[in-house]
């Protein structure tokens, strides 16, 4: 069986779709499989399903939920029946805990490989370190939770998990760049760093791979740019790191040799 939180919400089992239909189902779902083999309390999954407001019949409420997930686990050829269902998601004295194997669930594949990757990294092995955290962002399919309607606590997770999607991405533009590979991530930093115009780390590698592509007067025009935004919404002027960058490509004269990339790091 296959999970995916990493775009639209997913429940898969040899072609077979196993999600349950509900938004309030869906949303349940949601929230045991960010919390993948650890246990969820009752309250944890009030607050996020009704936030302050759950209804008098609470606690049968979400009962009825959980028993309408097992039907759909049941769904499953693996699972095969609601008394296996029981399993797969279990009800302990005050929450429930969902049962996911290694390798079945996306985000834990993420997780996996970012980490595989940044130690490739630690370790100056950077074509694996690449390949790894590539393998890391392609397991995503789009937003987290895309789908599905989210409360205070998925929320939150879906904040998270889009900053580690980017801190990923940052890695993995830090590495290829140090490998000389910025014409090959040039399009890809342009678009990242269009989308993120308030993070330094990105422009900063967006500007270097610029400077190496022969565009060095783009380069400081994406620094000016920079300059101006940081100024007009956070009264901030540029990093010590980012205005050294700036400095160094004044002074290289167009030569990229001259810049060094520890600038951005």
């Amino acid at each position: 069986m296959r999970f995916g939180v990493l775009g639209a919400l997913m429940v898969m089992d040899d072609g077979v779709n196993c999600l349950p239909s509900a938004p309030k189902q869906r949303q349940l779902l949601a929230l045991l499989l960010m919390n993948a083999n650890r246990f969820v309390s009752t309250e944890a999954c009030i607050e996020e399903l009704w936030a302050s407001d759950p209804p008098r019949t609470v606690i049968p409420t979400l009962q009825t939920y959980i028993l309408q997930i097992r039907k759909s686990l049941a769904a499953s050829p693996r699972v095969g029946s609601v008394a296996g269902a029981h399993k797969e998601l279990v009800t302990g004295k005050r929450g429930y805990y969902l049962t996911v194997a290694p390798g079945s669930l996306d985000l834990m594949e993420f997780e996996r490989w970012t980490r595989e990757g940044r130690d490739a990294a630690r370790h100056h092995d950077d074509l694996r370190a690449v390949d790894l955290l590539r393998r890391a962002l392609a397991a995503w399919r789009g937003p987290a939770l895309s789908d599905v309607q989210t409360g205070p606590l998925l929320r939150a997770d879906v904040d998270s998990l889009e900053e580690a999607r980017i801190s990923t991405l940052d890695q993995c533009f830090e590495v290829e760049l140090r490998l000389g590979h910025h014409q090959h991530i040039l399009s890809e930093l342009c678009a990242t760093a269009a989308q993120h115009p308030l993070n330094e780390r990105l422009q900063a590698q967006y500007m270097l791979a610029l400077y190496r592509s022969g565009r060095q007067a783009q380069a400081l025009e994406i620094y000016s740019r920079l300059r101006s935004t940081l100024a007009d919404e956070l009264g901030l002027g540029p990093s010590l790191p980012l205005r050294r960058l700036h400095e160094a490509m004044l002074s290289a004269d167009g030569d990229p040799d001259l810049v060094p990339f520890s600038l951005v790091m």
